[in-house]
């Protein structure tokens, strides 16, 4: 795998952070002092097989019980449960271990790399998740047109004490909008990119690393076909839709934590999407109200494209270029 300089830097890293300055007739951008150790190959072939070594151990974990009942069911949920915790409480190891063998980042500290740090935290947390619900505007004003309840009500629901009680007594709940989300971000964004970035730059990066996570999505196939919930070509067929949207959006999530160097905001961005599910654009499309539900649908999209940069500055999230971009690879 080729080490590479990504180009355009300067959309990774926050301003005004450039390093020392450049000696006459020398390229802007590069100082005089000593250059950052890039990873060689050894370094990133070992990254790539720690990646599908987490996402193996990930997706291994699923189907340690052998049990013959289906997934949404409570028992093989919290099996599930205690096993993924298990394998994403010990996937921090993975880069640790990358870090030491190789020097790479050596002053950098391991809850930094793996997102878990205060500075630029609130910000963090709060503008991506502003940012999914923008690209989630069709769907939300859909929602709100066929809510029975008003927005009031549905606030003060929110708020409801008893209604959260509800949610964290109900294992499925647990699974989709909290242990779900924070375990295959942790797994999947937080320990893959730290060792994946220096090999190949951001921009490769963050294409590459939601390929493990929509791989890793293909082990529904196994369990459709176990309990034959539908045709061999319809289970494949949406097999695929998976793996595209998953990865499509794990490409949104690994941007998240480059932009921001916090695990918060791509977790939260995570939860809110599995609670919204796929846009339901076919509905929408037959929907009474669809002359002013459409035009919805297309402002959230040309919002979020022209927002996608501003609202994740680097600048916003801690001064510096976020810690699993340092030394080199964002600055």
């Amino acid at each position: 795998m080729a080490v590479s300089e990504p180009a355009g830097g300067s959309s990774w890293a926050a301003p005004g952070r450039a390093g020392p300055a450049a000696a006459p007739g020398e390229a802007p951008g590069h100082g005089t002092g000593p250059a950052p150790a890039a990873a060689g190959p050894g370094a990133c072939w070992a990254a790539v097989l720690a990646c599908l070594s987490l996402a193996c151990s990930y997706v291994g974990s699923l189907y340690v019980w052998g049990s013959p009942l289906p997934r949404d069911h409570p028992s093989v949920i919290k099996r599930r449960f205690t096993s993924v915790l298990v394998v994403s409480g010990l996937s921090p190891a993975f880069v640790w271990l990358w870090k030491e063998l190789t020097g790479i980042k050596p002053d950098t500290p391991l809850p930094a790399l793996l997102g878990l740090r205060l500075e630029g935290l609130v910000p963090a947390t709060l503008l991506p998740l502003l940012l999914t619900m923008v690209l989630f505007l069709g769907p939300l004003i859909q929602l709100s047109m066929d809510c029975p309840w008003r927005w009031l009500d549905g606030i003060r629901g929110a708020l409801d004490p008893r209604l959260w009680a509800l949610c964290l007594g109900d294992v499925r709940w647990l699974r989709n909008q909290v242990v779900a989300p924070l375990t295959e971000e942790l797994v999947f964004r937080a320990c893959m990119l730290p060792m994946l970035v220096p090999c190949t730059g951001p921009g490769p990066a963050v294409l590459a690393c939601p390929l493990f996570f929509g791989v890793a999505h293909f082990h529904h196939v196994i369990e459709q076909l176990r309990f034959r919930q539908g045709s061999v070509g319809s289970i494949f067929m949406s097999a695929a839709f998976q793996f595209s949207y998953t990865a499509l959006f794990g490409a949104y999530t690994a941007f998240i934590f480059l932009r921001t160097g916090h695990l918060a905001g791509p977790v939260l961005c995570h939860s809110f999407c599995n609670s919204m599910g796929f846009p339901a654009v076919g509905a929408a499309l037959e929907h009474p109200r669809r002359r002013a539900l459409l035009p919805c649908y297309l402002l959230g999209v040309l919002l979020f494209l022209l927002l996608l940069h501003p609202l994740t500055e680097p600048s916003f999230f801690g001064g510096g270029p976020p810690p699993a971009c340092a030394p080199h690879a964002c600055s």
